[in-house]
This record gives C-alpha cells, structure tokens and sequence, in this order.
C-alpha cells in the first residue's frame, strides 16, 4: 500500500514537473508578442490546463495506462522507475532550456522500466508504433498548419495597417492561447491520469476489467499540472518564446490555433502526442512564413535533437531505477 501512495505522489510529482517544464508550450507565443505579461500569461495557462481534461475527455489517459506497457508488467515498481526516470530526465532538459517533450519522457520512461522487467514481450508495439509515427506527424502538422493559417492572413490582410492588424490580433491572440492552454492540459494532464489509473489498478484498489479514471484522480492531475504551468520553467519560455524566432501578434494566433487544432483532435482520438512538438513546429510553421531566414535554425536543431533522444534517454534512466529497485529488494 504504501509503495502505491509514493507512487501516486511520484506520479503528481512528475505532473507538477510537466506543467513547469511544458509551461512554455502555452504562453511562450503569447510572451513573445507581448500581448500579455509574463504573470498573467502563466496565471491565465493554469488556470485552462486545469480546465482542458474536463472538456475533453479521457482518452489519451487510456491509452497510456493500458497502451504503452502490457498490463500485466505493468507493476507498481515498474511504474514508478518509469515516472522517476521522466522527471530527472525533464529536470535535466529544463536545466539546458530544452523544450523537450515530457510525453515522450514518461513514455520511454514506463518502456525502459518495463524492458528490464519483463523483456520485449512486455511493451504494447501497436502503442509504441503509434507513438513514434506522431512523434514525426505532430511538428510536421503544427508547422504545416500554421503556416497556412498564416499565409491566408498575410493574403486578406494585406491591405490593412500594421497598426490596426497587431492590435486586433493582440485580443485575437488571447483567445488562441485559452484554446491552446486547454487543449494542452487535455493531453498533458491526461498522461498522468491514466498512470495514476494504472498504479490503482496494479495495487488491487481498482478492477482491472474496464479502465476507468476516478473523478478524484482527474482533480489531481489537473490541479497538479496547473500549479506547475504556474510557476512556470522560465529557461524553456525563453528559448520558445524569443530564440526560435520574433513574432507579431498574428503569427502568435496562427501558431497557437494551429498546434491547438492538432492538439484537440488527438486529445478526441487518444493518442497522446507531444504538445511542445506541435507548438515548437508551429512556430517555426509561423515565422518560416516571412523568411526562412526568419526561424532560427541552429536553435530549432537543438530541439530536433532534443525530441530524438527524449525516449532513449528516459528509458536509460527509468531502466538503471529500475535495477537499483530490484537490487534493494534482492538485498532485503
């Protein structure tokens, strides 16, 4: 009982890490423009990633608890090594100001753990291939999309005034970074539910016949993630928000509304994807749209290489908990 309780706290912990470390992915746009101070921006980002798991469901937190490892490998400890390997390896990607993805770092995490566990035999590769198909699909999407967003403004705007453009935009943009903020919360926050979910399961305080996430464990997530967003991993906001490239205010909506759209409709489907990838590309999608010259390549390069090594690495870490567990429990 008790390793489950530590467990569980492990897992809100990592929640709490990912809204820090992931804050950047719902205000960084918004941040960058200036169209809100960094205070209200944050402020008003918990309090929709709190929001976003209410509005759309909880699918992705299935797909997690059940989809990525077989259930029966998926033991209390097995667990926790994969949520203790996630939040080192977001520690140490925060500390570089890396937006790496914190979904790909629980999902190595739980892989590695479950590896050293059970074998090969122990990973679901239908949850695993999906993954990775959208680890590439979600940028790739993000940038697409709001780089048409923003080329149809470009084309129906042009006439109009600089002046006037940024200020509709800058309220425009608000309401793109609430979508944002709850489509992140949906998917982010949802993560963490359907751990929480599994560890309950794993533990015999739930039946294992239908996954289901108890209405307490979405409060906790979701208060979890929204006090991480706010207090927010400042290292990562600069580097989305300022280093990748400069942004109006109307790039800042295109970007936002395109991540969101990708974001919402994954959040619908249940398959959990990246929201930093899809913000990241988005951004990128935005300020490619004036110059290519305009995106910051070597910084973009660095968070490429950041997102191909986030599951190998996490997996590393949550393996080498995982021995040291088994080691300890050997020894006593």
């Amino acid at each position: 009982m008790y390793i489950t309780i530590g467990a569980i706290s492990s897992a809100l912990l990592f929640d709490f890490v990912n809204g820090f470390h992931d804050s950047a992915n719902a205000i960084a746009t918004v941040v960058g423009t200036r169209t809100l101070k960094p205070l209200h921006a944050v402020t008003m980002a918990s309090i929709t990633n709190f929001i976003g798991p209410f509005i759309f469901g909880t699918a992705v937190a299935a797909t997690v608890g059940k989809g990525i490892i077989q259930p029966e490998f998926a033991t209390t400890e097995v667990i926790l090594a994969g949520l203790i390997g996630a939040i080192v390896w977001n520690l140490i990607t925060w500390y570089f100001g890396l937006p790496s993805s914190s979904s790909h770092a629980l999902i190595g995490g739980l892989i590695g753990s479950a590896l050293i566990s059970g074998g090969i035999q122990a990973i679901v590769f239908e949850g695993l291939e999906k993954t990775i198909v959208f680890m590439v699909a979600s940028p790739a999407l993000g940038f697409f999309m709001a780089f048409i967003l923003a080329i149809l403004l470009v084309y129906f705007l042009k006439r109009k005034k600089p002046r006037s453009i940024n200020k509709v935009f800058g309220k425009l943009q608000i309401c793109s970074s609430i979508f944002f903020s709850l489509t992140h919360g949906a998917n982010d926050g949802q993560k963490t539910m359907g751990v929480i979910t599994a560890l309950l399961i794993a533990g015999g305080f739930l039946e294992s016949t239908e996954f289901v996430v108890p209405i307490w464990v979405i409060l906790s997530a979701a208060i979890a993630i929204g006090l991480g967003t706010f207090f927010g991993g400042w290292r990562i906001v600069k580097t989305m928000a300022f280093k990748l490239t400069d942004l109006k205010p109307y790039q800042g909506f295109c970007a936002e509304t395109g991540g969101g759209v990708i974001l919402a409709a994954m959040a619908w489907l249940g398959i959990p994807v990246s929201t930093t990838q899809a913000i990241s590309g988005a951004i990128m999608g935005v300020g490619a749209t004036r110059r290519l010259s305009a995106v910051r390549w070597g910084v973009g390069k660095r968070i490429i290489y950041a997102w191909i090594i986030t599951i190998p690495a996490s997996a590393a870490i949550a393996a080498l908990v995982f021995v040291v567990f088994s080691f300890f429990t050997y020894m006593l």
